[in-house]
């Protein structure tokens, strides 16, 4: 740290500047660096309200696909996912619009902005959709929090850096990032732990209510330093004294001019595009991941959810560990490389599950847990680090540098998030028309099942049969393939059942061990006799039609009467099962084939989708060159105490004037 970089504006009195500065102080200003207790709490109700509004924005990708096709957006506004996903975008890009506007926040201040959002996201919550009852209704509306959210992003941020000095930088935008994280945190346990039949209305109600309090509690005890306070950098509470009193002389307005000139370089822009890259599996997680694992997995809306709670449990103890490690070492680089690499690996194991159905819940625990700790360990002190190079360029333009990362973040996500149902296409099928063909499959369970064996193993037999139902050479194979027996055999149980159908039947009724003393001797009169009884007492036949038909029975070979004994009630099941498909309506049957397919195809195009993920984190490593900060704890402590030298001159000069 530098002398020259430790404070914005003049070095001494500015008499103009002095004017300036003393404009009146609004409501919501302090004139001075607030103690301890005000501090925290302002800090504390900062982060609260970003968990709320996080909350509030985040509840829809939770309650989008419903369960059954029942109680979800998509379903009850009759949403395609396309449309879904457009509605984020917009979103997305509505927020990026209104971060990089929010830049006036060095101007207007805070406080305002994060009351007022407070508000609107509130009323658009609790009464908004609500009263929206199509989509294009909820497509308003949500595009409308969207916007709040993205003035937030930028407001909420510059109050922590106003109020945390740097070394304690990385706690500070350790507790403001679990905003989000323990926002997406909250939706999960109030998704899992309510009913299935709770409508998703009432979730937003009850988002909307706690929005209100959160405004009310805004307003009445949030603060903001002025703008000669807040303009100036501040490396550790001791320089607090040395703050205000310059504070006196700094001229705001110059220091404000031109304040997107003074931001939009190469080392902010780019850093911004490298954590909005690194994040993309982040926002995958907050608005896919309850459709990804309800629609590829078969989890229950509430299991689904029930993940994101240990993957944001897991993802907000990291912030906090990882901010104060990393402000206790004075370092941010390093754990940023960690947490890249380890968020590499993690999200690698992740995409090559998708394509394991059979992958248990337990499994997805720990991989997401994981990837969670390595997202927070690579986040906090990044987002400490980029605060502190947007200082170096003008403390006094903290809000301008965060609308830049505000805006290139949400197009960023917005980009990703539009790709979503281009790289994966099927999800409007399996949340649309899953839960009839789930429907449909329980009425039918032989049947469908059978049908989905074939397709599965010989997809040409079951076009082939689909296209011509009655063709013999694909109907035998179709019977082979179903039920495993060779075509040659099956071949020859259908002959043999056509021609000594009442022979087969009567074989049926005799019990095993007198079968198997025929096959053996088909002469012996105390086997044959007691074969006649069993025939008779099972069809209710006479005597001599029993004779008759074991006397059929004997002139079948013994080879092929083993073969009917081992394959020939598995050929028969397979046979009727098929027959009783071929009986489904040809609409029930569309729909089957339709949803099975989607069922095929989604978890590979989840799985490259999840690549892209991997290459944004990949991309974030070389990128991180370019903040500011030390890699050496031993050179972050030499820099340290360099300043505190310097401040204490300063504070000398100004006491000998």
């Amino acid at each position: 740290m530098t002398a020259t970089s430790a404070t914005a504006g003049p070095t001494r009195p500015d008499p103009a500047g002095a004017a300036r500065a003393s404009r009146p102080t609004r409501r919501t200003e302090l004139d001075r660096y607030p103690t301890s207790g005000r501090r925290f709490l302002c800090l504390a109700i900062v982060v609260i309200a970003t968990i709320v509004l996080y909350y509030q924005f985040y509840l829809a990708g939770a309650v989008a696909a419903g369960t059954n096709g029942k109680n979800g957006i998509l379903v009850d506004t009759h949403m395609s996912f396309v449309f879904y996903v457009n509605i984020s975008v917009v979103g997305y890009l509505l927020g990026a619009a209104a971060s990089f506007v929010t830049g006036v926040a060095d101007r207007v201040g805070r406080v305002n902005i994060v009351t007022a959002g407070l508000v609107v996201v509130a009323l658009l919550c609790l009464l908004g959709i609500p009263l929206a009852d199509s989509k294009m209704g909820f497509a308003v509306v949500f595009a409308a929090i969207g916007l709040v959210e993205g003035m937030i992003l930028v407001a909420t941020p510059a109050l922590i850096r106003d109020f945390s000095p740097q070394l304690g930088r990385a706690s500070a935008m350790g507790f403001w990032t679990l905003g989000p994280v323990l926002g997406s945190l909250v939706v999960s346990l109030q998704i899992s732990n309510t009913s299935v039949t709770t409508p998703w209305h009432d979730q937003y109600i009850a988002a909307g209510i706690a929005g209100l309090v959160i405004a009310a509690l805004s307003a009445v005890f949030l603060r903001e330093l002025t703008p000669g306070l807040r303009d100036q950098l501040m490396v550790s509470a001791r320089d607090r004294a040395l703050v205000e009193a310059r504070a006196k002389g700094i001229d705001v307005e110059a220091s404000l001019n031109h304040p997107f000139r003074q931001m939009l370089k190469p080392d902010i822009v780019l850093s911004a595009f490298a954590i909005s890259v690194f994040l993309i599996i982040y926002y995958v997680a907050v608005g896919f991941f309850p459709v990804y694992f309800q629609t590829i997995f078969g989890f229950s809306q509430s299991k689904a959810n029930a993940l994101g709670n240990w993957t944001w449990a897991f993802d907000a103890g990291a912030l906090l560990v990882i901010g104060f490690l990393s402000d206790k070492l004075r370092v941010r680089k390093p754990f940023m490389v960690l947490g890249a690499l380890g968020a590499i690996l993690m999200t690698v194991l992740f995409a090559l599950r998708a394509t394991h159905p059979d992958t248990s819940y337990s499994t997805f625990v720990v991989l997401v847990s994981l990837l969670a700790v390595f997202l927070g360990v690579a986040y906090a002190p990044w987002m400490a680090s980029f605060t502190e190079t947007v200082e170096k360029r003008n403390p006094a333009l903290a809000a301008t540098g965060l609308a830049v990362w505000g805006l290139v973040i949400r197009i960023v996500i917005a980009a990703s998030v539009f790709i979503v149902p281009h790289v994966v296409n099927t999800v409007s099928t399996l949340v649309e028309d899953g839960g009839t063909a789930q429907a449909i499959a329980a009425a039918h369970p032989v049947a469908v099942k059978a049908a989905s064996t074939l397709q599965a193993k010989d997809p040409a037999t079951a076009a082939a049969l689909a296209k011509t139902p009655g063709d013999l050479q694909a109907g035998v194979k179709a019977v082979s393939v179903v039920s495993g027996v060779p075509v040659g055999d099956v071949t020859t149980i259908a002959t043999l059942n056509a021609q000594h159908a009442p022979a087969i039947a009567a074989a049926k009724t005799i019990d095993s061990t007198t079968i198997t003393t025929l096959l053996t001797n088909k002469t012996d009169a105390s086997a044959l006799t007691k074969a006649v009884q069993e025939v008779v007492t099972g069809l209710k036949i006479s005597p001599a039609q029993a004779q008759a038909r074991i006397a059929d029975l004997a002139t079948i070979p013994t080879p092929q009467l083993l073969l009917l004994q081992t394959s020939g009630q598995k050929v028969l099941n397979a046979q009727d099962a098929l027959t009783k498909f071929s009986e489904i309506p040809a609409a029930q049957r569309a729909t089957l084939a339709k949803a099975a397919a989607a069922a095929e195809q989604s978890p590979k195009q989840w799985r490259n989708y999840f690549w892209i993920a991997v290459g944004g984190e990949v991309v974030f490593i070389p990128l991180i060159f370019l903040l500011t900060g030390f890699w050496s704890p031993k050179r972050a402590r030499r820099a340290e105490q360099e300043h505190e030298q310097w401040v204490d001159q300063q504070l000398a000069e100004l006491g000998n004037r």
